[in-house]
Formats: structure tokens, C-alpha cells, sequence
């Protein structure tokens, strides 16, 4: 089985991307919501950590950004507990995909928190930081503050480029990204 991870900044584009490359994509950040609307063990432990945050479950992702918000050691906290969980899901991902030719790894922070392999392709999803900057301020829930404590503890843009196997300019038009998929699966395959 070939492991694609896809890297690139908040924005970028990085779902879109490993949706196009056609394989089962483990989508970390869908996960994750998951988990906080479905996982109780997960919720008490967040509880025990972040008492003053969190009244209730499922978790409200407005009280997981005060939390942030409010304290910088909050969002370790929150990573550590979320990750142990992630990781769990990913494994069953990987088992219940074995035979597949190719999986795609979308997980913020994949190289952050070590969870890549050293055999992993790293694909780049390179985008223009004006237009990523004006899709992220359409989202609906885009909270700055919250942006700008994620990116300080990302790797550098530089960084993961240059860690990448491949890199796709993606223009935000699915013709130019899934070109660029096609022939990045030319060479792997």
C-alpha cells in the first residue's frame, strides 16, 4: 500500500486535493468532529482537562476556541488528548484498506505530530496566499485568532515544501489539480 500525506498551509486546499486523487482518503479534521459529537471517553477526558471550557456533551467546537483562546497550553492539551484518539482511527483505516493500491492521508499537522512513515509520499498543495487568504475569510466559522494560533504551531511553509515528494499549484480550477494529480500518480505507479 502507497501512502499519500497531503501537506500544505491552512487553506490551501489540501481536502480538495485528496479528494481528487480518487483512493480512500482518511480525513483527519471529519474525524475529529466526529469525535466530539460521538466519543464520550474522549469528551470526560477533555473535561478533566478543561473543566472551565467544557459544560457538556457533545462538545461544542465555540467552547474548544475559548479554551484555545484563553489559555496557549489549552491547545496542547486538546492536540495530546485528540491525537491518541486520531491515531486510533487512522490504524483502522489503514486495516480496513489494506489491499488497496493507494490511501490519502489528509491530517493537519501529519508531519507535526510525527504521525507520517518514512516511506509516505508528501504531496505539497501550493496556493497562492491572497486567494487563500479571502476563501478562508468566506468560511463561515473562520475565526482569526484561532487561525493564527494554529500556524504558530505549524511547521514553516518552507519547511514543508521542501520535505514534499511533489508539489501541486493548485489554482483552485479542478482541471489544473487533477492534471497535476494524474501525473504525479504517472510517476508513482
Amino acid at each position: 500500500m502507497i501512502r499519500i500525506g497531503i501537506l500544505g498551509n491552512i487553506g490551501s486546499g489540501k481536502s480538495y486535493v485528496a479528494k481528487n486523487f480518487g483512493y480512500p482518503v482518511f480525513d483527519a479534521d471529519y474525524e475529529v468532529s466526529k469525535l466530539y459529537k460521538n466519543n464520550k471517553t474522549m469528551f470526560k477526558k477533555l473535561n478533566n482537562e478543561l473543566p472551565k471550557y467544557l459544560k457538556s456533551f457533545p462538545i461544542k467546537k465555540n467552547e474548544i476556541i475559548e479554551a484555545v483562546l484563553s489559555n496557549k497550553n489549552n491547545l496542547k492539551k486538546i492536540i495530546k488528548i485528540v491525537h491518541k484518539e486520531i491515531r486510533k482511527k487512522l490504524n483502522f483505516f489503514l486495516k480496513k484498506n489494506k489491499h488497496k493500491k493507494i490511501v490519502i492521508l489528509d491530517i493537519p499537522l501529519l508531519l507535526e505530530n510525527k504521525i507520517n512513515k518514512k516511506n509516505d509520499i508528501l504531496v505539497f498543495v501550493d496556493s497562492k496566499k491572497s486567494i487563500v487568504e479571502k476563501k478562508l475569510k468566506k468560511r463561515v466559522n473562520f475565526n482569526l485568532k484561532i487561525y493564527n494560533k494554529f500556524k504558530k504551531i505549524q511547521f514553516s511553509y518552507a519547511y514543508k515544501k521542501k520535505k514534499s515528494n511533489y508539489v501541486i499549484k493548485n489554482n483552485f480550477r479542478e482541471k489544473n489539480v487533477k492534471r497535476e494529480i494524474r501525473n504525479i500518480l504517472y510517476k508513482i505507479l
